[in-house]
């Protein structure tokens, strides 16, 4: 399993908006996608793990992110999709969206897993259900994120990770809270477990 470090993180840099499969970047490093529901905390968790405060953009207006938004470190890339599910747009973009996510998932070959970002009071609806099942079937390796953890009792947060771990199979799971840094560690080792084996830290491209 590749060790990543703050650093992996933390130098995490914008680099290019894809609202098309053609404005994708060249396959030429590992990376790790992060999807889920519009609000559920996808870019704050971004900006958590990578300790920026603007790395991803944050809005409390669902479906703001309208493209694949590409970030570079020293070692791997991150893949920040849009938001699926409850977004007051159009039904075509809804379309749109939907059929840049589906290229990407099904095509992009240099990515090694997905970071699936859930409401920790809303978990497991039916989108996360069908990207997961659909996921699946191309291999993908998948860590669920419970993120607004902080708005659940212990007790709550307790129950909400184990039922949710028993939903699910193969994939990880944790509980997560930007605002409380809670959780961080724990979900920089889980996208460190779906690096494939031969990733070399430091070497900024997929072997």
């Amino acid at each position: 399993m590749p060790l990543l470090t703050p650093k992996d993180f933390n130098e995490m840099r914008f680099l290019l908006s894809a609202p098309t499969p053609r404005a994708f970047p060249a396959p030429d490093r590992v990376e790790i996608a992060f999807a889920g529901r519009s609000n559920a905390g996808k870019s704050s968790a971004l900006n958590a793990l990578c300790q920026q405060t603007a790395l991803a953009r944050t809005s409390k207006t669902p479906g703001r992110t309208q493209a694949i938004n590409f970030f570079d470190g020293p070692s791997m890339r991150l893949a920040d999709l849009p938001g699926y599910g409850f977004a007051q747009v159009p039904p075509a973009v809804k379309a749109a969206w939907a059929r840049l996510i589906e290229a990407y998932l099904s095509q992009r070959e240099c990515l090694a897993g997905i970071v699936l970002i859930m409401d920790a009071r809303r978990p497991l609806l039916d989108f996360d259900r069908q990207l997961l099942q659909w996921g699946g079937q191309f291999g993908l390796a998948f860590h669920l994120m419970l993120t607004k953890a902080d708005k659940l009792s212990r007790n709550q947060q307790v129950n909400i990770l184990r039922k949710t771990l028993a939903e699910v199979d193969g994939a990880s799971a944790q509980l997560f809270s930007a605002p409380k840094r809670l959780g961080i560690d724990e979900a920089r080792a889980a996208i460190g477990r779906m690096l494939p084996d031969e990733f070399i830290a430091n070497e900024n491209h997929y072997q």
